[in-house]
């Protein structure tokens, strides 16, 4: 998509992933060379134990065991003729995260050398690069290109770029020449992925950290972080600024590198994730025990902490509209239950009464544990962590008084390249004004006191604002039109 944000940088302490950007802004393949050095040789069993010593998991949202991934895999392969794959996912569809990005723009040869590496251990002959963006998809084929000959097919593909693109069976029915949308059936990768074949499948800030345990070995690898959950890991800090942080930092130390705080609440591992109230924020650090006894999870490493100037109830609402756009289609809870849990959320803040609220909360329990893949469940748990962290803010809203705060946008959205449309019809407007008052972002009027254009776009932050236009015009002049 073109305009795509480019994630600033920062790290606390000596960068690994990040080494050497502080020089360039993108190291090509001499440059990463010069800052890492030559990657290590490593016989299968060998890589399997690294990646057990430093229990390196997968770093796109669940955190699963690699070296459990790659032990899965060499087993599926001997009852398949020894044909494997490797799969890179860099699709980042969560609009709020940018570390993935981050290093398949600057640093791309660290990723190459991390499937590389695990392609030889598990003796497969393809590695493919699944992105979504086509500035991440020209810096992966330069850096192919920059390395000649690897012995091994290396592609790069490009993917349509939707929330549910990262999911690992929608990414490999992408690649296969599908749609990029979850398969529905309990399928293991390991076992049937890329053409077929038993396939190792990670996201890209996992073969990173594989290529960088490489050169360090597991006893130096460990002099970062916490003891029981060593290294470094990428944050994604207000859908911004990619922070490289040793685990155990505490989260507010790096909001405040970042230029903020808690403001009203912080939301961890995206818009499948958990919402921490202030103080739960200022306790928090930034490893997986410590967000566990929270409630939380790091997820793909999402942190956004939500500014005191802006309305909690109506920025929950528009990303649970988005995510609803998001849905794979393909069942009940995510064609009908997630539009119908964004339309109800929307009543409910508009000033829909107690009446509203309570038919949230039956909406997201119709949705849970329903769908065929887990975009149902993740859109139900944020709304409800909002809920439970936010309530004054809705109540106020179901009840009429609302909280007096604009909605300013601050959980980053993709800018929408169709946007809805206010749409005046001149046979009735009077010229009462009020859509001005509600959406001066938007209405601009003319000399007349009428609105100075029969059309104007409506971001998607602001359709809760649009809606009430409406619905408050008294001569019934507007309506959204997509």
């Amino acid at each position: 998509m073109t305009g795509d944000p480019r994630p600033s940088l920062g790290c606390v302490g000596a960068p690994r992933l990040l080494a050497g950007l502080d020089q360039a802004p993108r190291l090509e393949r001499v440059a990463h060379l010069t800052t890492h050095g030559s990657l290590p040789r490593y016989r299968p069993d060998e890589l399997v134990d690294l990646a057990d010593n430093i229990d390196l998991r997968g770093r796109g949202g669940a955190g699963f065991p690699f070296s459990r991934k790659l032990r899965a895999v060499m087993r599926a392969a001997r009852g398949r003729e020894g044909q494997t794959a490797v799969v890179v996912n860099g699709s980042e569809g969560e609009p709020s995260c940018l570390k993935d990005t981050a290093l398949l723009l600057h640093a791309p040869h660290l990723v190459l050398d991390g499937a590389l590496l695990a392609a030889a251990a598990i003796s497969a002959e393809d590695v493919v690069v699944g992105v979504t963006r086509t500035d991440v998809e020209q810096s992966v084929r330069a850096a192919v290109a920059e390395r000649g000959p690897a012995g091994r097919r290396v592609r790069v593909a490009l993917l349509p770029e939707r929330f549910v693109t990262g999911e690992g069976t929608a990414h490999i029915n992408g690649l296969n020449g599908g749609e990029t949308l979850p398969s529905g059936q309990k399928v293991r990768t390991s076992e049937r992925g890329l053409n077929g074949v038993p396939t190792l499948l990670s996201n890209t800030e996992t073969f990173a950290q594989l290529a960088v345990a490489a050169r360090l070995g597991a006893l130096d690898y460990r002099t970062a972080g916490l003891p029981a959950e060593p290294g470094t890991v990428l944050l994604t800090v207000a859908g911004a600024t990619v922070v490289e942080t040793p685990t155990g930092a505490a989260l507010s130390y790096i909001l405040e590198l970042c230029g903020t705080g808690p403001g009203q609440g912080v939301l961890v591992g995206g818009y499948h994730g958990k919402w921490l109230d202030p103080a739960s924020a200022r306790a928090a650090e930034v490893s997986r025990q410590s967000l566990d006894s929270l409630g939380a999870r790091l997820g793909a490493g999402a942190v956004l902490p939500l500014p005191e100037d802006t309305c909690p109830a109506g920025e929950v609402a528009r990303v649970t509209r988005w995510m609803a756009k998001e849905s794979a289609g393909q069942c009940g809870p995510c064609v009908r239950g997630l539009p119908a849990l964004a339309d109800v959320l929307e009543d409910a803040i508009r000033g829909g009464g107690a009446t509203a609220l309570e038919t949230v909360e039956a909406r997201l329990k119709a949705v849970l544990g329903r769908g065929a893949c887990s975009h149902p469940d993740g859109t139900s748990r944020f709304v409800a962590s909002a809920l439970s962290v936010f309530p004054d803010e809705f109540r106020d809203h179901a009840l009429g008084s609302g909280c007096g705060r604009r909605v300013l946008g601050a959980l980053p959205l993709p800018q929408d390249e169709s946007p809805e449309r206010l749409v005046v019809d001149w046979t009735l407007c009077k010229g009462h004004g009020l859509c001005v008052d509600i959406l001066p972002d938007v209405v601009r009027l003319d000399a007349d006191g009428f609105p100075a254009q029969a059309s104007m776009p409506v971001p998607g932050r602001l359709r809760p604002k649009a809606l009430r236009a409406v619905r408050r015009c008294p001569a019934l002049a507007l309506r959204i039109q997509d």
